[in-house]
């Protein structure tokens, strides 16, 4: 056992060491998939920070600095509240996203909404590490972090473990689980048709014990019963 993890952990470092201008080109995938009509995919290329829970934003307007927000926070449930424009969901989308949004929605109060939205602190992100790993957990995002080190941190791969059919359970747009299938055994034997997955705030990382006939069917039914408390309220499935 000692061994196994011991050779896990080498191998992840050796991965790491081997994408040095690695971790900015890592795949993370945007959102776009229902659970209800999910294609397990291959993760396309990094995107754009996406606003999450508890990050604070400054709002800033160039004609009507009345109405500037600063550290502004966003609630558990994603939304901001804003002068004029009221309940906005912002958790999910990009500044850039936010701001075309803001601009509609002022554009009623305003005769030139020209405005900004800038994150102007993150809030402390972590995603789970589940199924065949030895301590099924919690791990911080600190910087950058790829599903094969978040499964090292969760004390590595199970002898049961199946590292070919890993599932990376992400929240999309609405909050709509989107889902990845990685082949992280392929890429720990230096086959490099992907690079490890970089990871995004509240992923879950899921280690089967055996290949998942029904993706669709496996996630539902982990999100409504097994997810972890306090990732459920992440995704929603109606």
């Amino acid at each position: 056992m000692v061994i196994r993890l011991g050779l896990f952990l080498l191998l992840v470092i050796i991965m790491a060491c081997s994408q040095k201008a690695g971790l900015e080109s890592l795949p993370s995938g945007p959102p776009g998939f229902s659970v209800l009509d999910i294609n397990v995919v291959d993760p396309p290329l990094i995107e754009e920070y996406r606003i999450q829970p508890h990050d604070e934003l400054d709002v800033k307007f160039f004609f009507n600095p009345e109405l500037n927000e600063e550290k502004l926070p966003v609630r558990p449930d994603g939304r901001i509240s804003l002068q004029l424009a009221g309940e906005v969901m912002a958790a999910g989308r990009t500044p850039a996203e936010l701001t075309n949004q803001l601009k509609v929605l002022y554009n009623e109060e305003l005769k030139k909404p020209e405005l900004t939205v800038i994150v102007k602190s993150f809030a402390q992100h972590r995603v789970y590490v589940d199924g065949a790993v030895e301590h099924p957990s919690e791990v911080e995002i600190r910087g950058s972090l790829t599903a094969l080190q978040a499964i090292a941190s969760a004390g590595g791969v199970k002898d049961t473990g199946q590292l070919q059919e890993v599932l990376i359970i992400r929240r999309g747009p609405k909050s709509h689980p989107l889902v990845f299938k990685v082949d992280l055994e392929d890429i720990l034997q230096g086959n490099h048709k992907q690079a490890d997955i970089r990871l995004a705030p509240y992923d879950v990382v899921y280690v089967p014990q055996s290949a998942i006939a029904d993706v669709n069917q496996f996630v539902n039914l982990y999100i409504r019963k097994n997810i972890p408390i306090g990732f459920g309220t992440f995704f929603t499935l109606n």
